[in-house]
């Protein structure tokens, strides 16, 4: 190969590599996304769990809706004060964020739930609801106790004691995991300084309630009478706290005669 042809194999090389370069800088010209600086700098912020706890299919989703303005500065969970606290920084806003944490509406643990068969099959809450009469204790709105929470739980907050699942709120994030995994529906979010809470779930009659669970809510009302915030209601054979009423005087507590307001 003389001279004049590597010349010109260089030369052709040479002229290819203008032409492409020039293309993709008009490519990435054309194509560019446009990178929003404060979604970068909220999501430097988030944990990082992509819990989906927030709503948002995990922390870049919701790193995105904030910058938006569509969701609010303490929408992480996880984060809580202290995350929502640096966001609000960036973006500009006041934030007054209150602690949540999950809390499972039964106490019917193996010393005063009745079974009403022993169970064979998976250690699975969604496995044993699908089994006949929805498991086999006797409250069918009651705990299963298979852990399911336990296992959806990122933090080690569930632990599951005498065959219900109970929660260690200090190590809670709420990222509502649970809530959304449990079959019966018997986890809910409450604000971390709750004063009161009915750890049932039953709407049974109370004759019914006492035949399968001991401590079960009976919907007497006289936790609702007593109250002097009038932050009780029984609906459904089941009291429910109105947290934003309730000053944790203790008088529910005080005269539930099933002890089960905590």
């Amino acid at each position: 190969m003389d001279i004049l042809s590597i010349g010109i194999a260089a030369a052709i090389v040479g002229v290819v590599g203008v032409v492409a370069g020039i293309l993709l800088g008009v490519a990435s010209e054309k194509f560019k996304v446009e990178v929003d600086e404060t979604e970068i700098k909220v999501r430097e912020i988030l944990p990082g769990n992509n819990c989906g706890g927030c709503g948002y299919p995990g922390c870049d989703g919701l790193a995105a809706a904030i910058a938006r303005g569509e969701a609010k500065p303490d929408a992480c969970p996880v984060g809580g004060e202290a995350v929502a606290t640096k966001i609000a920084e960036i973006v500009g806003e006041n934030v007054d964020s209150v602690r949540m944490t999950a809390y499972v509406r039964c106490a019917g643990d193996c010393n005063v739930a009745k079974d009403v068969y022993e169970y064979v099959g998976p250690q699975d809450c969604k496995f044993a609801a699908n089994a006949p009469g929805g498991g086999a204790k006797g409250c069918a709105y009651g705990c299963l106790g298979y852990g399911s929470c336990k296992k959806a739980c990122q933090f080690g907050a569930i632990q599951i004691v005498d065959g219900v699942a109970v929660i260690d709120k200090d190590k809670c994030k709420a990222c509502g995991m649970c809530v959304a995994e449990c079959p019966r529906h018997i986890i809910e979010m409450i604000p971390y300084e709750a004063q009161a809470i009915v750890e049932c779930n039953s709407k049974d009659f109370g004759k019914d309630v006492k035949a399968s669970c001991s401590v079960g809510c009976i919907g007497c009302g006289i936790c609702q009478k007593n109250c002097p915030q009038e932050a009780i209601t029984v609906d459904n054979h089941l009291a429910h706290i109105d947290q934003s009423k309730c000053n944790g005087c203790g008088t529910c507590k005080e005269k539930c005669p099933v002890k089960i307001i905590k």
